[in-house]
Formats: C-alpha cells, structure tokens, sequence
C-alpha cells in the first residue's frame, strides 16, 4: 500500500466511498445529504494536508487529512478525519493511514491530536485507544445512529 499526498484529480476516486459512508450516518457527524461540491469543500479544504492510500493495483482505497483544530496561540493541537473504502475494511489501511498522519502531524510540529466528534459506537474507537488516544468526555446522546437510536460523541485526545 502506497500513502501519499492527495492531488486534486484523486476527488473523483475519495467521493464514491465518502460518500457512501456519510450517507450510512454511522460514524460522521457530517449531513448524509451532502453534496459532492459541498464534500469536496469539508475535505479537500485548503489548509489541509489530504492523504490517500493506494493499493497494489493503484486504486484509492482511503483517504485522510490533518489540519489544525483550533486557531491562533492553539494551532498546534491538530485534527484529523480518516476514511476507508467500507469495500476495503478489515486490512488495516485505518491503521497505515492513522499512523502516517500522527507521524506527519508530529513532524509539522502538532504537539497533539484532537478528535471533537467521534460517534461512541464507531468501531474506530477501538483503533484510537490502541493508538494512545484517550476519551476526554462524551457528550450524550448526542448523535442520532440509524441503527443504535441516540448515542453519545467522545473527545478524544493524544499527545504527539
């Protein structure tokens, strides 16, 4: 598997999996109804440093970005969004593209990493804590699950 800085011309091959994946309103707090030209602008957004992983025959098989969480005197605490190909789950490209982007987000100088919005019943839960992440807090039944009714979002936190 190749991880590598997302060009422009790689939102054709992000948007089929993203947006199969905000549509299922399982684990992003984004609109499922979001239109590919809004997605583009949650994703793509300048300011981001967008990441794609390629598998052995070239296809894009998941994407993430870091970019800072807040502003000013705190733009060194980073954020972080991270998407697998549901077709591809299972492989441990969550893995690779997670450790890529702690690597990255060190290297730029990120002295940690903040999640603001993870659905509690997201599997990648289980991914974060086994990457150092802790839960700060969860706001309850915060977001509405199609298959789990209201569950709640954690904070998440790990320093770089």
């Amino acid at each position: 598997m190749l991880i590598r800085e997302a060009a422009a011309d790689d939102w054709p091959r992000i948007w089929p999996f993203w947006h199969r994946i905000v549509a299922a309103a399982e684990t992003y707090a984004w609109d499922p109804d979001t239109s590919e030209e809004d997605a583009r602008a949650l994703w793509m957004a300048p300011g981001k440093r967008v990441y794609v992983a390629e598998d052995d025959t070239g296809a894009v098989v998941g994407s993430a970005y870091v970019t800072p969480n807040y502003g000013g005197p705190a733009a060194r605490i980073a954020n972080a969004g991270f998407m697998v190909d549901p077709d591809h789950s299972g492989r441990g490209i969550g893995r690779a593209l997670a450790e890529d982007i702690l690597r990255t987000a060190k290297a730029d100088g990120y002295r940690a990493m903040v999640f603001n919005t993870v659905v509690e019943t997201n599997p990648a839960v289980k991914l974060w804590t086994s990457l150092g992440f802790t839960i700060l807090g969860t706001v309850p039944d915060a977001y509405d699950h199609p298959r789990h009714g209201r569950v709640g979002l954690h904070i998440m936190h790990r320093a770089l």
